[in-house]
């Protein structure tokens, strides 16, 4: 997934009401940025930090800046969109580069299913089971090489749990992809301190044949994609 526009660097001055962050850019001045992600973006939203925004000339949006990245020490990258898994997703799954899923050709996003939701992905293929692929953004790094989902209480997502185990009781195949949307991570775990009822809820659809797969990214100014594999710790 490229972005549409080159990226600007920028230091965060501060992130608040959610949605909205103050930057200040490299090259002078001071604006207010988009920021897509309704998460606690826990360790990703230190004043000082370097981060890139997406410049955009669309007259229909408010905001001239839409924040995308965060450069981490060490060389490393972040990316705080919470669309970008999706979009970087649905390029890999339909490219075939995810084993699981490769001998799928059929690939159709935002599918309804169980209560009022939609699912991020319908894989199918005849003479094999549908599979239901649901996609997670992970950004939180509190120790080492591991990262953690979620960032904060999500009701949301341990409801898209339940949904999947459903699917598999019906005889289709249901999945959770986690993708970590950052470079200095191998391997992936549930946040249990932050929020048991979703730690829960994964165990319950693990328990009930939901696949759990990770995915770690490739992040550079240029875009973001499904780089490599990282184990899921149970």
């Amino acid at each position: 997934m490229e972005f549409a526009k080159p990226l600007v660097r920028g230091r965060l001055i501060r992130r608040y009401n959610r949605f909205l962050a103050n930057v200040a850019l490299d090259s002078g001045g001071e604006v207010v940025a988009h920021c897509p992600n309704p998460g606690s973006m826990m360790g990703l939203n230190t004043p000082g930090l370097p981060v890139w925004l997406e410049p955009n000339d669309d007259p229909r949006r408010k905001l001239r800046y839409g924040w995308r990245l965060c450069e981490l020490p060490g060389g490393h990258w972040a990316g705080i969109d919470t669309a970008t898994p999706n979009r970087a997703a649905g390029e890999a799954l339909r490219a075939g580069l995810i084993p699981e899923f490769a001998a799928y050709r059929g690939v159709r996003a935002e599918v309804t299913y169980g209560d009022r939701s939609r699912v991020d992905f319908l894989l199918t293929e005849p003479g094999l089971p549908d599979a239901w692929v649901e996609v997670k953004n992970v950004h939180l790094r509190r120790e080492g090489d591991l990262a953690e989902f979620p960032d904060s209480v999500t009701l949301r997502g341990a409801k898209h749990l339940r949904e999947l185990a459903a699917m598999k009781a019906q005889g289709a195949r249901a999945a959770m992809l986690y993708v970590i949307q950052r470079d200095d991570c191998a391997r992936l775990a549930m946040a249990a301190d932050l929020d048991p009822g979703y730690a829960a809820a994964f165990r319950a659809a693990r328990a009930a044949g939901v696949e759990a797969i990770a995915w770690v990214c490739a992040i550079s100014p240029e875009g973001v994609r499904l780089d490599h594999p990282a184990p899921v710790m149970e």
